[in-house]
């Protein structure tokens, strides 16, 4: 007969009144409570979860991409690429939670998709400035956060710090590497450019990697980053269209065919050009 094991036996502490306990340090009783459903159908409790843990996620990824910038801008990129390491493997939960969600069929979400009202995952401001961070700057993408100053304010901050790549070309720059003077004053508002002396210089950098060995491995920190961001890319368009097919999104937006578009834009084209030029 299996006996009952008293875990006070071994020490675990059993009362906390007056104490903080998991629940507490975690404010689980927040998290629990935030899922409130606009209608009667089952699914959508999948729906409002999926979400809300992907912007969980994305959270944690922007702590992430703040403190890996930070390092690589005070020249310490090899503390960074822990950071940027477990940024991609952030980058893979959130592919995994499509896979959760396609699990709902089209007539299971036409169950309560009318209830989302205008709300879109486009309106997403973590993932706006994860977008921003890496280097994909669009101004008018502040315009869905323009009823939230503090929002539009974060994007506005975001707008004007070197991207990710922006402080890895900087730091290459300071490290004696000819990157051009224009791409190290360039205006950081807009979006990435390729540049052919870019390029030069990352293919100064992979011909010769035991001499720019640092180099080298930050180059493949961003190549991971951005092949599983891709990856996010496409999972999230073979979702949409297999709950809605090509019906426009909730927020407006062309769904799937706006979609598709995104999948063209490249972060840091001259690390996947130099994959030819070798």
């Amino acid at each position: 007969m299996h006996t009952a094991i008293d875990p006070a036996q071994d020490g675990a502490e059993m009362s906390f009144d007056g104490r903080m306990s998991y629940g507490d340090y975690l404010h689980i009783d927040q998290i629990l409570t935030a899922q409130t459903l606009k209608s009667a159908a089952h699914d959508e409790m999948l729906f409002i979860i999926q979400h809300q843990t992907s912007e969980l996620w994305m959270r944690l990824a922007i702590h992430e991409l703040d403190a890996a910038r930070r390092k690589i801008a005070a020249d310490c990129p090899r503390e960074a690429f822990k950071m940027l390491a477990r940024i991609s493997r952030i980058m893979e939960q959130l592919n995994n939670a499509w896979d959760v969600l396609r699990t709902m069929t089209p007539w299971e979400y036409t169950r309560f998709r009318d209830d989302l009202g205008q709300s879109s995952g486009f309106q997403s401001h973590q993932y706006r400035l994860i977008e921003f961070a890496v280097g994909n700057r669009n101004a008018a993408m502040l315009r869905p956060h323009a009823h939230r100053a503090d929002y539009t304010a974060l994007l506005q901050t975001e707008l004007a710090r070197p991207s990710l790549y922006d402080e890895a070309l900087r730091h290459l720059y300071r490290a004696g590497l000819p990157v051009p003077e224009n791409v190290i004053n360039r205006d950081l508002s807009q979006p990435w450019v390729a540049n052919e002396g870019v390029q030069a210089v990352w293919e100064t950098v992979y011909r010769d990697p035991e001499t720019y060995w640092e180099a080298y491995e930050m180059a493949e920190k961003l190549v991971d980053f951005e092949d599983y961001f891709r990856r996010w890319r496409f999972n999230h368009v073979t979702t949409v269209e297999r709950i809605i097919g090509f019906k426009r999104g909730t927020g407006g937006t062309s769904g799937v065919q706006y979609l598709r578009r995104m999948l063209d834009v490249v972060l840091f084209p001259e690390l996947w050009q130099l994959r030819t030029t070798l």
